[in-house]
């Protein structure tokens, strides 16, 4: 049954986005307020969908750490799932994100138009340096930039090495760095397209206070994701990882 309540949430979430993303397209030259509206209207839909179809819910801690102003998200990445959740959660969210999602027909289009900041993960330094103040930008115009640090999905259980990026936005800013923790693999595994019913955690913790070295910085990130994302593998399904 899970398997088959996951099919029909992918089949309707399909439908879903490309019945959107032309009904949108007239708002590719409308303000980005009003298209940034629909957007997230989208992704309440898909969420929606979860809950109804799959029986996925989720629950939010710490909503008290997000600021109303602009601020780096720093969030664990398990599955697709938080790209929706945050792009429902945060204020005026903006994500960096692989540079060729934004070339993808249609989507892409509405991933541009959104404000999202495409970098070429092939080109190292280079990208890094178009990144920071592409970046600068859009906390300066009051956006939230969401970062994975990860720089890709992790499965449960899995440790990859933080990315530099973080680290050089956090020493060009003064906006605070929120860390984020969740579980959402435990119920939407990186390479599965099976959603098991449950409720996922997502958790905002004390933003990181400017100053810290590089090193320190980043030692103080990995540390509080990883440990509070850890805890929160407890509250999985049947405490048993998603494949």
């Amino acid at each position: 049954m899970t398997a088959f309540r996951s099919h029909a949430y992918s089949i309707i979430g399909l439908a879903w986005t490309i019945i959107l993303c032309i009904l949108y397209l007239p708002l590719l030259a409308a303000p980005r307020d009003v298209h940034r509206v629909a957007v997230r209207f989208w992704a309440r839909g898909l969420l929606g969908l979860l809950w109804v179809v799959c029986g996925l819910r989720h629950r939010v801690v710490g909503r008290d750490n997000l600021p109303a102003g602009p601020a780096l998200i720093a969030a664990k990445h398990q599955s697709a799932w938080e790209t929706l959740a945050l792009l429902v959660i945060a204020r005026r969210p903006v994500f960096i994100l692989k540079k060729e999602l934004l070339r993808v027909p249609l989507i892409g289009w509405h991933f541009r138009k959104f404000g999202n900041i495409g970098i070429d993960r092939m080109h190292g330094a280079t990208a890094l340096r178009a990144m920071v103040p592409a970046a600068g930008a859009a906390l300066a115009a009051g956006y939230q930039v969401i970062v994975f640090p990860e720089g890709t999905r992790v499965g449960v259980g899995e440790h990859r090495a933080y990315q530099p990026g973080i680290a050089a936005l956090y020493a060009r800013t003064t906006a605070p760095v929120v860390p984020v923790a969740l579980n959402s693999g435990r119920f939407w595994g990186r390479r599965s397209a099976i959603r098991y019913p449950g409720t996922i955690t997502i958790a905002f913790l004390p933003p990181i206070a400017a100053g810290l070295d590089r090193r320190t910085f980043m030692r103080e990130l990995e540390c509080r994701i990883e440990d509070a994302s850890a805890r929160l593998d407890g509250d999985g399904r049947d405490g048993e990882a998603a494949a």
